[in-house]
């Protein structure tokens, strides 16, 4: 497990301001946030290569804070991979292994073993430079993963590379995670990356922890306003809480009524995923609390999604599919009815 207490470093342009964070042994963590974020100052320091102006760091239950990056048994990719240019890609995978001095033998099985893992047994006698961008990476991770680190730190690893190479990379990142007894901590700024890899997901804002959580609870229940823009919330509507004798709280927006089974008082922002909210073309029985007629004001095409606003006291946002969209017959000015259940709603 890493541990992080209370870590604080000021580069002026970045910093870590009070960072507290947990991994757990094996687990897959991502950082995601905003450019300047300090998601790769964060990655760096628990590599060993900044040291803190406060708070503690700890691996396995060993304060690590001020041990250099050769003693934290952590692998490293960057973003530019770093490869070394002069080396084949089977010198620069065998790197770590001649660093500590492993028998000649052992390193030709093991480097031979990795790179037919990694699917580049094939380019072993060529240079970096000859490399595609998708090749220099698996090379980049064959290196680090060679002297099978306890913790794998990777910046931003498919930032570079075009979607069909990038998915191929992140099935390969997932066959690799369950292949190695290693801890992934992955930074991005690519929401997508972060739903197919992370058990959990950190948002960073302004050197700070915002929210730490599994996919689910960071894009389903943020924590505050930037969460939820970060992550794409598309309805947020600002609001008065109550609460009701049915366990149920009642939000007053000034224009219409909202039904969360959310326990706040006082002023709120109000969240509902434009996927939990069903339209129809009449009004239909249903248990849903929150019941609207409104007219569509806008349609746009998604490709497999149609994405409609629709007015209804507060404008909402909703997804459907092509089908549905086709099969309702919906036109821009159409009055529609949409429903969605107090669950759905979320507050913060």
């Amino acid at each position: 497990m890493i541990r992080i207490e209370d870590v604080s470093r000021d580069w002026k342009q970045f910093k870590l301001d009070h960072v507290n964070l947990e991994v757990e042994d094996g687990e897959y963590f991502v950082l995601i946030g905003p450019s300047g974020a300090g998601k790769t100052m964060l990655l760096e320091t628990i590599a060993g290569m900044w040291n803190v102006d406060s708070g503690r760091i700890y691996m396995n239950g060993r304060e690590v804070t001020r041990l250099p990056p050769e003693e934290r048994g952590v692998g490293f990719v960057y973003q530019n991979y770093m490869l070394f240019p002069h080396k084949t890609v089977f010198e620069n995978i065998a790197f770590g292994l001649n660093i500590r001095k492993v028998e000649k033998d052992e390193i030709k099985v093991r480097v031979e073993k990795m790179m037919d893992f990694m699917g580049i047994s094939h380019l072993a006698d060529r240079l970096p430079r000859t490399l595609s961008g998708g090749e220099q990476q698996r090379t980049a991770l064959a290196r680090a993963l060679i002297i099978y680190p306890k913790v794998m730190l990777m910046d931003e690893p498919l930032s570079a590379l075009d979607r069909v190479t990038r998915e191929d990379l992140m099935k390969l990142l997932k066959d690799l995670h369950s292949k190695f007894d290693t801890t992934f901590i992955h930074v991005s700024h690519n929401l997508d990356e972060a739903l197919m890899l992370a058990d959990r997901i950190a948002l960073m804002r302004n050197g700070s922890i915002s929210q730490v959580g599994t996919s689910t609870e960071i894009f389903r229940k943020p924590a505050d306003k930037f969460v939820a823009d970060f992550v794409g919330v598309e309805n947020i509507i600002e609001g008065v809480a109550s609460e009701t004798k049915e366990k149920l709280t009642v939000v007053d927006t000034g224009n219409i009524i909202l039904y969360s089974v959310e326990q706040k008082k006082g002023k709120v922002h109000v969240t509902v995923r434009p996927e939990d909210i069903i339209l129809s073309n009449k009004r239909i029985t249903t248990s849903a609390r929150n019941v609207f007629e409104g007219k569509i004001k806008e349609i746009s095409d998604r490709g497999a999604l149609i994405r409609l606003n629709i007015e209804v006291g507060e404008p909402l946002t909703v997804f459907l599919t092509r089908q549905s969209f086709l099969d309702m017959e919906l036109n821009v000015g159409k009055s529609v009815w949409a429903e969605f259940k107090a669950t759905a709603v979320h507050l913060f």
